[in-house]
């Protein structure tokens, strides 16, 4: 993180034996050492976090150039309105099945024949002349 030589780190030590005294020095290296502990990890933190937020923004970047590439949205789109005709369709043509339509008239559908009932067997019809 920083680039002290060994010369350097021993001038600052000497320099801190002188100011602070032997009796102080173990005390005041430990809290030294915790908050340099500290500071290290909050920078990592922060790192991992602008990371993380920059690895988001592209990957929404990537979804986002993907779904206009392969139009999924507009075949989606053009499914649903589909099915929704189909749908309408069905529903009209299941409401006008279950609705009642009058009767029309029955109608003789061989219009030769005559609501007279037939003849038994060996019988004839009273219209015919016979001798």
């Amino acid at each position: 993180m920083f680039d002290f030589s060994f010369w350097e780190m021993a001038v600052v030590g000497v320099v801190a034996l002188i100011v602070f005294g032997p009796e102080k020095l173990p005390g005041l290296a430990r809290t030294a050492g915790l908050w340099l502990g500290r500071a290290k990890r909050m920078v990592a933190n922060v790192r991992d976090d602008i990371e993380r937020e920059i690895k988001a923004e592209e990957l929404k970047r990537v979804m986002e150039q993907q779904a206009r590439a392969s139009g999924l949205h507009e075949i989606v789109e053009e499914g649903r309105h589909t099915l929704d005709g189909l749908k309408e369709e069905l529903e009209s043509s299941a409401s006008a099945a279950t609705t009642p339509q009058a009767d029309p008239p029955a109608a003789n559908p061989n219009p030769t024949l005559t609501s007279e009932p037939a003849p038994a067997q060996g019988e004839t019809k009273p219209d015919q002349n016979t001798p």
